[in-house]
């Protein structure tokens, strides 16, 4: 798990500066402290910082091949690369290291672009082909690893952190504010764009080409849809064994500790059972907690007494949460609503001191249909078959006071395109008040368009796999996660997300995912014989904070400093009776997402906007 940065002029007589790349790469150490490299010649340039993982030795970056004609930067692991060494040594090449950024750089030389679909990992990478004068870049399918990237009429730069990117001094900090919208509604902001204007992010499961000063980017796959097979259960499950064990032993190739995160719930807790099965021993486990009723330690605990693993454990209180707020954001780099980033964040800390690698139960939910969202909206779609439902949802479009009752009651009679992701932020009436000047907000910047025009002709379920696959996942839940783990130079891995595992549940029938009031029923029957009741029959979990209750109690003068403070960011974009009107709010209704959401835009703007 790495850092990596370039940077190509357009100009072959204009050379990449040393100075810059070093401050490109300075300011991601903490993504790789163990060693950090570059590379320069004429016009490109490279630069690497590493965190050790695999071939402790050999694994040094900007690495080149044989004659030296391709060089590459790489961020991530391939999982395959032992099988995919064997492979390409049959077919003639050479290997001077252990290590599995060299197997990509065979691959290329072997497969060309088509090199990505032999990778079977977390991935983000660059090659600099010094034969045809071109750079190959590519992002992992679900987008576990991130790649950003500028380009005008004289550069194109990239990096795994857009602060990398901010150190060349011609990258404005401008803010997209066709993309604020977006951020209001749904807690982030949408590949390919972020909110900075001129920053853009390489979607998942695309490769980039630059050539002279054009650039060409192209889907190499996609999540499959309508792949349903005709599987019994038993034959599901003597599939999906086999497939789950292999996976995770895969994301257990290491030359350093590791361990897993564990909330308690059956995500993770399934983890364990399968390092357990396989004869890990001494598994270390880390959780995170409160003192309030969210609290989910004492979930944890019975899994890891189950388990008879090396437990830890961190309390997240009110103050901590305050205080970590700005060196969140500025890990983050994108504004990103979503509260367990904080407690994500601590948990890393406790991790890093212990161990450099961690599995996480990420992707479990999409992939196996275990939100209790998924299981409301195919109610949902029953009920929009019974007459006059339009219009009780009109009515209570219309007539209900905002809250849940109205936000739930507003998608009888509506599409899934309309109607999905109740969770949204902010409602669009909501962001018309808060953003007066803007114009054509029915569809604010919405980059979920196109996704769901992918899937239309696809079942609910695999519908709303789809689009969280396709846009949450990687913009929100795996962004936080790469950036928190990253923060303490810890590798995060996620086995759920491996792409032979999402391509298996695809072929799932809907009653193998959800049956009656329970989701990822087969994930639950494999891993039944070896986990505790409490955890296979339990309600989701994961590492809820009780924002609500501190909103409302020891941080409610905080947050009215805060956001109504005549320097934040909220007074400079918003009326300020809009805010005054949500924090009232908060006293009679749970609001504390969308306080979150104003309070992450407030220091993301006081850490690369602002500058203070």
């Amino acid at each position: 798990m790495c850092g990596i940065s370039g940077l190509l002029y357009f100009d072959k007589e204009h050379r990449v500066e040393e100075s810059l790349l070093d401050s490109m790469s300075k300011v991601t150490r903490h993504r790789g402290p163990g060693d950090q490299r570059k590379l320069c010649r004429r016009n490109v340039g490279f630069a690497f910082n590493r965190l050790s993982i695999i071939d402790l030795a050999g694994g040094g970056q900007p690495m080149a091949n044989e004659d030296e004609t391709a060089r590459i930067v790489f961020n991530g692991e391939i999982y395959n690369f032992v099988e995919l060494r064997k492979k390409l040594i049959e077919a003639g090449h050479r290997f001077r290291t252990q290590s599995d950024t060299e197997i990509i750089l065979h691959a290329w030389e072997e497969y060309g672009e088509e090199c990505v679909n032999q990778l079977r990992g977390m991935f983000a990478f660059a090659i600099w082909d010094d034969k045809e004068k071109r750079l190959f870049a590519a992002r992992d399918r679900i987008g576990i690893k991130p790649f950003y990237y500028y380009f005008d009429r004289e550069r194109f730069a990239f990096a795994s952190e857009i602060k990398s990117l901010l150190e060349i001094p011609e990258i404005s900090r401008e803010i997209d504010f066709r993309a604020l919208p977006e951020y209001l509604r749904h807690g982030y902001v949408i590949s390919p764009h972020t909110l900075f204007r001129h920053i853009l992010k390489l979607r998942p499961a695309h490769v980039l080409t630059v050539r002279e000063n054009r650039i060409e980017t192209r889907r190499y796959w996609d999540v499959p849809l309508d792949s349903l097979a005709s599987m019994t259960e038993q034959q599901a499950l003597s599939e999906f064994e086999p497939l789950l064990d292999e996976t995770v032993r895969l994301h257990l190739l290491s030359d350093v500790p590791l361990g897993v995160f564990l909330s308690g719930g059956l995500d993770s807790s399934s983890i364990v059972a399968v390092m357990s099965r396989l004869g890990i021993q001494n598994i270390k486990t880390f959780s995170v907690g409160y003192d309030s009723p969210e609290s989910e330690l004492a979930s944890a605990r019975i899994v890891a007494k189950h388990h008879h693993t090396d437990h830890h454990e961190v309390r997240l209180t009110a103050s901590k949460f305050r205080d970590l707020l700005p060196r969140v954001a500025w890990h983050l780099d994108e504004p990103v609503a979503d509260a367990p980033s904080v407690a994500l964040f601590y948990l890393s800390q406790l991790a890093a001191s212990e161990i450099s690698v961690v599995l996480s139960g990420e992707g479990a939910d999409e992939v196996f249909g275990g939100y209790p969202m998924y299981r409301r909206m195919l109610r949902l779609e029953q009920i929009n078959r019974l007459p006059f439902v339009r219009w009780l949802g009109d009515a209570f479009r219309r007539y209900a006071p905002a809250g849940k009752l109205r936000k739930n009651g507003a998608m009888l009679g509506q599409a899934l395109e309309s109607s999905y992701r109740a969770s949204v932020i902010f409602a669009l009436e909501e962001i018309a008040r808060l953003l007066p000047g803007q114009t054509n907000l029915a569809d604010p910047y919405d980059s979920v368009a196109p996704v769901y025009e992918r899937c239309r002709q696809s079942s609910l379920l695999a519908r709303m796999s789809y689009v969280d696959l396709s846009t949450w996942m990687p913009d929100d839940l795996l962004l936080k996660a790469d950036r928190m783990s990253m923060a303490h130079s810890l590798e995060l891995r996620v086995p759920f997300l491996d792409h032979l595992l999402v391509e298996f549940a695809t072929r799932l029938r809907q009653e193998l995912k959800i049956r009656g009031a329970a989701g990822k029923y087969l994930l639950r029957r494999l891993v039944e014989p070896f986990l505790p009741p409490a955890t296979t029959q339990g309600p989701k979990r994961g590492f809820p904070i009780p924002t609500r209750a501190w909103f409302r109690g020891e941080l409610s003068d905080y947050v009215r400093d805060k956001l109504l403070s005549t320097d934040s960011a909220c007074m400079a974009f918003f009326p300020r009776g809009e805010v005054v009107r949500l924090l009232e709010a908060h006293r009679y209704r749970d609001c504390s997402n969308q306080i979150h959401a104003l309070l992450g835009l407030d220091e993301w703007c006081r850490a690369f906007i602002k500058r203070t």
